[in-house]
């Protein structure tokens, strides 16, 4: 035991020291700033994690298990934040985060650091989805389960629709609400745009009976592109748009309901990209539409 807490300390503080010359050298070498905010941002979420699996187990005896991804995305975004000088800013006029619930959560899909981005963003009341195989996995799947992630049965489902039913089962009994990527991966682009949307989100919201609250954030290529291997201090605008009401719906609207608001949710990433960067508004660079994306296949 000694011995094992001995390597642990010995780890960290090389961590720790790494991550600092790092960034001591970005200031003659600016390429180490992506290394050391990398490794910064990694650090922050291994300390979150150990938090959020504490945090998970006290808040389920108690009762208030449904807040605890929302507690965890919160202590990731203020320690994070001050690691690596990204802040994500909200902006939801109409205060839909706090009074619209229960709802699907749908949101562009860039890199890596949206973890950061929803724990900025992540409302109470809300988890993320999960395939259901997740669920047996150790820590990983014993956190989601006692965190009250809402897990998809893809496995032994033939379509998106048939996958969602037992979700929007959970979310309706929980009033519990969720966060999705319709693109299902990173687009990673330089310039504002999005990947095809897969149906799972709007059949799930369709079939709960919830509305769909689409959040829009900003291209911040220009803070993070792994490519480049460019990552900045800064601040990403977000923006929470109106919910769209699914109630009256019917899964022969789901193909619409797609593309509506994907065609809403590219307008306003350009809008809010040229905001962001004090540039004129423009038209998008390449419309991805025809691109692939990867993940969990929910398109059917």
């Amino acid at each position: 035991m000694n011995g094992f807490l001995y390597y642990t300390v010995a780890f960290f503080v090389a961590y720790c020291a790494l991550t600092s010359t790092l960034f001591m050298l970005s200031l003659v070498i600016p390429k180490a700033a992506f290394y050391a905010r990398s490794l910064a941002m990694y650090l922050c979420f291994l300390g979150c994690a150990i938090y959020g699996v504490v945090a998970s187990i006290v808040l389920t005896l108690v009762g208030k298990q449904n807040i605890s991804q929302w507690t965890t995305a919160r202590a990731f975004h203020y320690s994070a934040q001050i690691f690596t000088g990204v802040s994500f800013i909200v902006e939801d006029p109409n205060n839909v985060l706090n009074t619209t619930r229960p709802a699907v959560f749908i949101g562009n899909h860039q890199t890596e650091l949206d973890v950061l981005m929803l724990g900025a963003l992540f409302p109470k009341y809300c988890s993320v989805t999960a395939k259901r195989s997740l669920k047996f996995v150790p820590f990983l799947g014993w956190f989601m389960s006692l965190s009250g992630s809402i897990f998809i049965d893809r496995a032994n489902s033939k379509d998106a629709r048939q996958a969602m039913a037992g979700a929007a089962n959970e979310i309706k009994s929980k009033k519990q609400s969720v966060y999705m990527f319709p693109e299902g991966t990173r687009s990673y682009t330089k310039e504002p745009t999005l990947l095809p949307f897969k149906k799972g989100a709007f059949h799930l919201a369709v079939q709960a009976g919830v509305p769909i609250v689409p959040c829009v954030v900003a291209n911040y290529s220009h803070i993070l592109y792994p490519k480049d291997r460019v990552f900045n201090a800064g601040n990403v605008p977000i923006k929470v748009l109106d919910p769209i009401p699914t109630k009256h719906l019917t899964s022969a609207d789901v193909e619409e309901l797609v593309r509506s608001t994907r065609e809403l949710m590219l307008k306003e990433l350009l809008s809010l990209t040229a905001q962001a960067r004090g540039q004129p508004i423009a038209g998008p660079a390449s419309d991805l539409a025809s691109a692939k994306s990867s993940g969990i296949d929910l398109q059917n």
